[in-house]
């Protein structure tokens, strides 16, 4: 595994916000050239847009980076009634004040969701799903899962919003953090417990639950709920990469065999000897694959 500079963790170059219709506050980040091609990228479970990822690259492949936060993570204004779809149209509105029509998007652990459902609403050029999290309703999935994931599932399906206050209860950045080591396979826990990176990944959750748990809660119920959208319906080519190491439950229990199959245009990448955290570690393979459809 490599050992990560403070160049590939800095902190962003740019931090912008805008005004949604509802008046609610979107805030999201940036690195890289400002007149480089846009890409899109979905943070993780909790975290704010302040941890990107291959920043060490964007300027020599003239790419800008631009990292949101969901609505209640970091600097983004709270939705009590936050689904995939709402998550997706704050994040159409987004591209309207950037005007960008169609924008290449990354997307890791439980951003992926979100991101296929902005790619749903046909917004999306080409995605790159990396340790994605699938439908876990799936039932070929769903049986698949340990009892404590299994029973979040289906809480979250009878009552998502009973799921985010039971969430509420307890969680917080300490806990998302310790809760991310434990479920992490040794190669990975290996990049999130040495500086300079586990300081910066803490760093983003403790500002991802600046507001409190809420963001994340709402999160976690929407993308275990039944998802919204069919992704058979989802027309851009999408990359999946998973690491044959990746122990995380919550992940997708078969590394995305059955998410390829459902996709109309997917290709499943399964990395040896790599686990959840591939998209640091193979950050500039994932860029020039996912920038190239733009070359």
């Amino acid at each position: 595994m490599p050992a990560f500079s403070s160049d590939v963790v800095r902190r962003p170059d740019r931090h912008r916000s805008m005004t949604l219709a509802d008046n609610r506050k979107l805030a999201w980040y940036e690195w890289g050239p400002q007149d480089g091609t846009p890409l899109l990228f979905f943070t993780g479970a909790g975290m704010a847009g302040t941890l990107g990822f291959g920043v060490e690259h964007l300027e020599r492949l003239s790419i800008r980076l631009i990292a949101p936060d969901r609505p209640g993570l970091g600097g983004s204004d709270p939705d009590p009634a936050k689904t995939l779809t709402t998550v997706a149209m704050d994040m159409a509105a987004l591209l309207d004040e950037l005007a960008i029509d169609k924008i290449a998007v990354a997307a890791f652990s439980q951003g992926a969701p979100f991101s296929m459902a902005l790619a749903n609403l046909g917004r999306v050029e080409r995605l790159a799903i990396t340790a994605g999290q699938d439908d876990l309703n799936t039932l070929c999935l769903f049986e698949a899962l340990p009892d404590e994931v299994s029973h979040m599932v289906v809480h979250a399906g009878r009552d998502p919003s009973g799921l985010a206050t039971w969430l509420e209860g307890f969680a917080d950045a300490d806990g998302l953090f310790d809760l991310i080591l434990s479920m992490s396979a040794p190669t990975d826990r290996e990049i999130y417990r040495a500086d300079p990176f586990a300081t910066a990944y803490r760093t983003a959750l403790h500002e991802g639950f600046a507001q409190g748990p809420e963001g994340y809660a709402l999160d976690t119920a929407a993308t275990m709920s039944p998802w919204p959208f069919d992704p058979a319906d989802i027309g851009c080519p999408v990359t999946l990469w998973y690491g044959e190491l990746d122990t995380s439950p919550v992940h997708s229990p078969d590394k995305g065999t059955t998410l390829a199959g459902r996709l109309p245009d997917a290709e499943r990448r399964l990395l040896a000897d790599e686990g959840s955290a591939l998209l640091w570690s193979r950050s500039e393979q994932i860029l020039r694959d996912l920038m190239t459809v733009n070359a």
